[in-house]
């Protein structure tokens, strides 16, 4: 009798073993596939948006600037006796100069060429200085080893560098944005220190400005890399980016 009980309570502490076990693994590969679903999800979105910005940049490139240039070139031409006439044309070719450059500033924000011709590196000294020339922040950029990144994954790299620069230049009161790139065991690093007055990360994740670090998180696990992210009030802000290259 002792026995029979026995084992029946060998066989429902099995059984319930068994409904432990499968309750736990059903709850992991739901977690599993809720997480692919949501990368799939991010991946999208951030495709479509990419996307888009092409069309707009490629429609004040192709059609708004060279439309812009045409009505300079016609009010240049005008023939005018009045002083005061050829000094408002002189003023509003001026103000045509500043829109069409913002417009190539916007474009090249939006897509920028070089990424295309030469790769990363370039396109992120190219914006650099571009920054460097309209904003007071000094930023700095190091290159400690040469690197190679594939094709399809520079633009989310060169979108997370924009994103720093900007929350940098928003947020920081910065005077000097560090930005330094190295290659190491087959990953692409990543670091970048301001001397800021630095902020706490869970509040700005809460606050309304923190959807540019939720952007920073989803490019980086979409890439299937690791960004850390340390940042304390009155002490600067230093992000650390590590991204596998295949």
């Amino acid at each position: 009798m002792e026995s029979k009980i026995l084992n029946i309570t060998i066989l429902m502490s099995l059984i319930i073993a068994v409904v432990i076990i499968y309750f736990f693994v059903s709850i992991i590969r739901y977690h599993r596939r809720y997480m692919r679903l949501q990368r799939e999800k991010i991946f999208a979105e951030i495709t479509i948006r990419e996307n888009e910005r092409k069309r707009i940049a490629g429609d004040l490139h192709d059609s708004l600037g060279p439309l812009l240039s045409a009505v300079k070139l016609n009010i240049s031409s005008v023939d005018v006796e009045s002083t005061e006439d050829r000094q408002v044309l002189d003023k509003t070719g001026g103000y045509l100069d500043e829109i069409i450059g913002s417009l190539r500033r916007i474009s090249h924000d939006l897509l920028p060429n070089t990424l295309e011709r030469k790769g990363l590196v370039e396109a992120i000294r190219e914006f650099i200085n571009q920054v460097n020339t309209r904003q007071s922040v000094n930023i700095q950029l190091f290159l400690v080893k040469e690197i190679s990144i594939p094709r399809e994954k520079e633009i989310h790299i060169f979108r997370m560098i924009q994103e720093i620069v900007h929350n940098t230049i928003k947020h920081s009161g910065a005077r000097v944005l560090q930005i330094g790139f190295s290659e190491e065991g087959g990953h692409l690093l990543c670091l970048t220190r301001d001397d800021g007055k630095g902020f706490d990360k869970e509040k700005a994740l809460a606050a309304s400005h923190g959807l540019g670090l939720r952007s920073l998180e989803s490019r980086c696990e979409i890439l299937n890399g690791v960004l850390t992210l340390d940042s304390t009030p009155g002490e600067g802000t230093h992000y650390f980016i590590k991204i596998p290259m295949n």
